[in-house]
């Protein structure tokens, strides 16, 4: 119980606290709830299912082990957020930081919600604070960018609830077990319709092509740990919707129906958004770009609905959020020493921030899937799965190692070894340097034993009728 409802008292008491004291509380109080969830889950046995009853009606929690790597994947991503950021002065605001615990409230109600209307009102919940956060602290010179990412996600929640209406009507069920025994084959078009409203959600929350021209700008304008959030975990709820709750629901008539439909979508996105950002000269529109590249590779690998495929793309999901964190940091830092991120405005940063240099270059190599990292093993075998279901699908899927390196190693070399542009760059401080190590160590461990990860979650993934 306090697993989830920690976040929410955080958020009450940061609305409280003088704002001398918010920076502090907001590192303290993410480490509480990280240390919370790891404490929670051990011991946690992963053939388990734990219920959790807080006396609502219509609102029931369960958690079981995919539950608990999404929660502790949120936990871990915002403290990472708040120590990356400590010395910058949003974390010193105390509506950031209500906003923020809000959020991970709603974040882990989603990944830890046993109704289907639960799913939804948690959805819907995590969508007031992000955009609060992008309008109170990003720099939208105009409303429209900010505007079309509401109307977006307000159109897919929308469509959202329209399913969700239809499936409580369809079977009078909400909790999941119940609606995964519900035979919804038997409705045939209905199913396939109500299966669509549920993607259409998704699609513009991952995004996937083309519900994705709100993300370049939204990221852009954003404030940095904005960005962080939205990236690297935010966008993951779609991802767990469509691998928890869709797939396994609506599996057969309608997933056959939207299978390769999504999976093109995705391997479109793959390679515009690989395409775009090899042209692009803003850092934070190319690591934008080059997300929406690697989660389309995702969103196709998770409609095989293989088994092991499912286990890899767990480990895929969590290294996106560790190359978002290391690469929009990398942007950050670059910005608010030098107010640009325009990297034909940037050089030579390597000779006088060495620290600097490393660490982002270790963070890109990560980016770039080498042997013994974490994306090594996802890419691959997100990569083989599609190619075993398609080969000329698969072909293009792999088209993003080779883009991949086109536009991460100009991002890093222009700004880091071009012709020199900066003769004063201050180098990392202790905080960022820590996030740095404990990104590339998280890969790297990852990368070298990802049967901790896909071991762990393999009982709820393989047998969703816990």
């Amino acid at each position: 119980m306090a697993l989830i409802l920690l976040p929410l008292v955080f958020s009450l008491i940061a609305w409280l606290l003088p704002s001398a004291q918010t920076r502090l509380f907001g590192l303290i109080g993410t480490t509480i709830n990280l240390f919370a969830s790891l404490i929670s889950v051990y011991g946690f046995d992963a053939q388990d299912q734990l219920f959790i009853d807080l006396g609502l009606r219509y609102v029931h929690f369960s958690l079981d082990s995919l539950s608990y790597t999404m929660i502790i994947l949120t936990n871990a991503v915002f403290f990472m957020v708040y120590l990356s950021n400590f010395k910058q002065e949003i974390t010193s605001k105390k509506r950031f930081s209500a906003l923020a615990f809000l959020m991970q409230f709603g974040l882990i109600g989603v990944f830890s919600t046993n109704s289907i209307l639960g799913f939804y009102i948690f959805w819907e919940l995590t969508l007031l604070p992000i955009f609060l956060i992008l309008y109170w602290f990003g720099s939208f010179e105009k409303p429209k960018a900010l505007l079309q990412f509401f109307l977006y996600t307000l159109l897919g929640s929308l469509a959202m609830l329209l399913s969700v209406i239809g499936l409580l009507q369809l079977t009078n069920q909400q909790t999941y077990e119940a609606l995964l025994a519900a035979d919804l084959n038997a409705h045939g078009a209905t199913s396939i319709w109500l299966m669509g409203g549920f993607l259409l959600a998704f699609a513009v929350k991952i995004p996937l092509f083309p519900f994705h021209t709100w993300q370049a700008e939204t990221y852009t304008k954003a404030p940095t740990a904005g960005t962080m959030l939205l990236s690297a975990i935010m966008l993951k709820m779609a991802l767990f919707g469509l691998l928890k709750w869709v797939l396994p629901i609506f599996d057969g008539v309608a997933t056959e129906f939207w299978r390769w439909p999504i999976i093109t979508l995705g391997l479109i996105g793959v390679v515009y958004g690989a395409l775009i950002a090899i042209k692009q000269q803003d850092l934070k529109t190319i690591f934008a770009y080059a997300s929406l590249s690697h989660l389309g590779l995702i969103a196709a690998a998770l409609m095989l609905q293989n088994e092991i495929t499912n286990q890899i793309a767990i480990v895929q999901i969590v290294n996106h959020s560790i190359v978002s964190i290391g690469l929009f940091l990398a942007a950050g830092i670059i910005e608010s020493r030098l107010q640009t991120r325009d990297i034909t405005q940037l050089g030579g940063i390597a000779k006088v921030a060495p620290r600097f240099a490393f660490w982002f270059a270790a963070i890109t190599f990560v980016s770039l899937s080498v042997p013994f990292t974490a994306g090594f093993i996802g890419e691959f075998f997100l990569i083989k799965a599609i190619f075993n279901a398609h080969t000329l699908s698969g072909i293009i899927a792999a088209t993003t190692l080779i883009f991949g390196a086109v536009y991460m190693l100009r991002a890093y070399q222009i700004p880091m070894f071009g012709p020199t542009k900066n003769s004063v760059f201050e180098d990392l401080s202790w905080s960022e340097i820590l996030v740095f190590a404990l990104l590339i160590i998280a890969a790297i461990y990852l990368g070298l034993s990802p049967k901790c990860l896909t071991d762990f979650v393999a009982t709820s993934i393989n047998q969703p009728t816990l």
